[in-house]
C-alpha cells in the first residue's frame, strides 16, 4: 500500500508526461473497444434481420441496394416488378416461401410497408396491442413507431410519399391503426405494416374490396385478376440447395427483375467495411505502442532525475526491489487509467454513434455492456504498462550509491 501511495505521488509529480501518455492510452483502447462493440452490435444486427431469408427477387439495379432497402429498410428500392412476374417465381418449386413486398410512402419518416402476415411471422413479431391487419388501409405499428409518433390503437393516419419527408401527403385515405407490435429488436420495430392492398389502393393501382386475393394476406392461392399490379419485391427461402445454384441465373438471365443473394451481398458489405475497421484498429494498436513508448521515456527521464533520491532511499534502508516494483507500479497505474477512460470514451462514442443512426435510419444499438474481447484488451494494456516501466526501472539495479551520494 505505501508503495502505491508512493507511485501515486510520484505520477502526481510528473502531471504532463503522466498525462499524455495516460490520453494516447485512451485514445487507443477507446478506439478498438468502440470498434469491437460496433463491429459486435452490427453484425447482430445484420445476421438477425437475414436469418431464412436466402434470395431477394426486385426490380434490376444493384443488388446491395436491393437487400438494404427490402431486408433492412435504410436504402431506396430499385424499382417495381409485376405481380404478375413475381408470381411465376412464387409458384416455382424450388421456392419454399415468398414473401411479397410493396414499399414507397411513410409515416414521420418511418416506412409503411405492404406486404402479409408472413413477414411479421417471419421475424417472429408478436403483437402486444391489437391485432395484424387483415383488409385493406388497416395498419399494425412497430414498437418504436407507437412509441415515437405516439399514434395507438384507433387512430388513423395520413401516408406521404418518399421514405424521409412529410410534403407528399395522401391525405384523401387514411390508415387506422388496428395492433401494435412488442419490442423485438428486428427491423419490424421500425415498420408500419400493412396489406399490399392498401398501398394499391393510396397509389390508385387497383380497387379495394374483391380484387384482393389471399395471396396478399398470407393465403396460399396465387392467383390476381389484375396482371397490372405491381410490387417493389419478393423475400425467398429456398425449398433446397438446387434453389441457389438454379434460381438466381434463371431469374438473371430470363426475367425482367434481378435476384440477390443475400449471404454474397452481406458478406461483401462486411468486407468492405472490414477494409476501413482494421485500419483504424491499425492506427489504434499505433495509437497504444506511442502510448507505451512514451510511458518508457517519461519512466525513463524519472528515474535520471530522481537518481539520487532513490541512491537516498536506499541509503535509508529500502531495497532495490521494492524501488522497481514502485516504478512497475507507475507504468502500471498509467494503462489502467488509460484503460478505464478508453472504455468510458468508446461508450460516449457508441452512444453518439446511436444517436446518429437512430435519428438517419432508425437504428439504434442498446448493449454498452463489457465485452468479453475487452478483458483481453485490459490484460494487453496493462502488459504494456508493465514492459514500458520494467526496462527504465531496471536502471534501480545498477545505480552506483556512494557515487550517486557524493555527486549529489
Amino acid at each position: 500500500m505505501n508503495l502505491f501511495k508512493i507511485s501515486w505521488a510520484n505520477l502526481k509529480d510528473k502531471k504532463l508526461n503522466s498525462f499524455l501518455s495516460a490520453l494516447l492510452m485512451t485514445l487507443g483502447i477507446g478506439i478498438i473497444s468502440m470498434l469491437l462493440l460496433l463491429n459486435k452490435q452490427l453484425d447482430e444486427q445484420f445476421r438477425r434481420n437475414i436469418k431464412g431469408i436466402d434470395m431477394v427477387v426486385g426490380a434490376k439495379g444493384s443488388p446491395l441496394q436491393l437487400i438494404l432497402s427490402s431486408i433492412y429498410q435504410i436504402d431506396s428500392p430499385t424499382g417495381n416488378v409485376s405481380l404478375d412476374e413475381a408470381q411465376r417465381i412464387m409458384k416455382n418449386p424450388l421456392v419454399k416461401t415468398a414473401i411479397p413486398l410493396a414499399m414507397g410512402d411513410n409515416y414521420m419518416s418511418f416506412r409503411i410497408v405492404g406486404t402479409n402476415a408472413k413477414y411479421p411471422n417471419h421475424f417472429e413479431a408478436k403483437v402486444k396491442e391489437g391485432r395484424l391487419f387483415t383488409t385493406t388501409l388497416e395498419a399494425t405499428l412497430g414498437a418504436k413507431v407507437a412509441r415515437v409518433t405516439g399514434l395507438k390503437v384507433g387512430d388513423t393516419f395520413a401516408g406521404a410519399h418518399g421514405f424521409d419527408n412529410m410534403d407528399d401527403v395522401h391525405g384523401d385515405k387514411k390508415y387506422k391503426v388496428v395492433g401494435i407490435f412488442e419490442t423485438n429488436n428486428s427491423v419490424v420495430d421500425q415498420l408500419i405494416l400493412t396489406d399490399i392492398s392498401s398501398v394499391w389502393s393510396i397509389h390508385e393501382h387497383a380497387q379495394e374490396g374483391p380484387n384482393v386475393t389471399s395471396m396478399l394476406t398470407g393465403g396460399d392461392s396465387t392467383q390476381t385478376d389484375d396482371p397490372s399490379k405491381e410490387i417493389t419485391s419478393l423475400l425467398i427461402k429456398f425449398r433446397n440447395p438446387m434453389g441457389m445454384i438454379a434460381l438466381p441465373r434463371f431469374i438473371n438471365e430470363n426475367t425482367k427483375m434481378q435476384a440477390a443473394s443475400v449471404a454474397f451481398e452481406i458478406n461483401r458489405l462486411f468486407s468492405l467495411l472490414g477494409i476501413g475497421i482494421d485500419t483504424l484498429r491499425a492506427i489504434a494498436l499505433l495509437i497504444i505502442f506511442i502510448a507505451g513508448v512514451s510511458v518508457f521515456i517519461s519512466l525513463y527521464n524519472s528515474l535520471k532525475e530522481r537518481k539520487y533520491e532513490m541512491a537516498l532511499m536506499l541509503s535509508m534502508g529500502a531495497t532495490r526491489t521494492k524501488l522497481f516494483v514502485m516504478l512497475l507500479l507507475e507504468g502500471i497505474m498509467l494503462a489502467l487509467v488509460g484503460y478505464v477512460a478508453g472504455v468510458i470514451l468508446s461508450r460516449v462514442g457508441l452512444w453518439l454513434f446511436s444517436n446518429a443512426a437512430e435519428s438517419d435510419y432508425h437504428y439504434s444499438f442498446a448493449d454498452f455492456g463489457l465485452l468479453s474481447e475487452e478483458v483481453w484488451l485490459l490484460g494487453g494494456a496493462t502488459l504494456i504498462g508493465i514492459l514500458a516501466a520494467a526496462i527504465p526501472s531496471l536502471g534501480i539495479y545498477r545505480i552506483n550509491l556512494s557515487r550517486t551520494l557524493a555527486e549529489e
